[in-house]
């Protein structure tokens, strides 16, 4: 596991958690040949879920840092998904992020950079993706953001 994203997440200061169980029942990630569905990660860390709505005194950056720690939890998914080792990874194909917001919010693209900047940071070009960023007016037990991906790995 000691490969060169595992270094660049080593200089990022970027411990990745244990891979989230299913809370119900569905597969945390889908492999179809050399593409990785990961199921929708919502923002939690291990102090527990970022709960909050945009829009309705939930900050710009509170749901930015929440959207990266999407993030975070999407590629400990993916290295679960390559056996523990992610340099398997050729590409972060798409990510879909979900925003919990007021009906007037219109920000979604700058809060889903949270997890998109990320994905950069740590892949370089092979980080960079197609996307989609939705506004919704209430996700799973109150999170603040939920973000989905589909990567490529060999």
């Amino acid at each position: 596991m000691s490969g060169n994203y595992e270094t660049r997440l080593a200089e990022l200061g970027i411990d990745l958690p244990s891979p989230s169980a299913p809370a119900a029942n569905y597969a945390p990630f889908v492999r179809i040949g050399d593409l990785v569905y990961i199921s929708g990660q919502i923002s939690m860390d291990a102090n527990g879920m970022i709960i909050g709505k945009l829009g309705d005194g939930f900050s710009l950056d509170d749901a930015y840092a929440a959207a990266r720690l999407c993030g975070i939890n999407l590629i400990a998914q993916v290295r679960a998904a390559c056996d523990g080792d992610l340099d398997r990874l050729v590409r972060v194909i798409k990510l879909s992020g979900f925003v919990n917001a007021t009906q007037d919010f219109t920000d979604h693209p700058r809060v889903i950079n949270g997890a998109s900047d990320l994905m950069v940071e740590v892949f370089g070009d092979q980080g960079r993706h197609a996307r989609a960023a939705v506004g919704s007016s209430s996700l799973p037990l109150g999170v603040a953001v939920e973000v989905e991906g589909i990567f490529q790995v060999d």
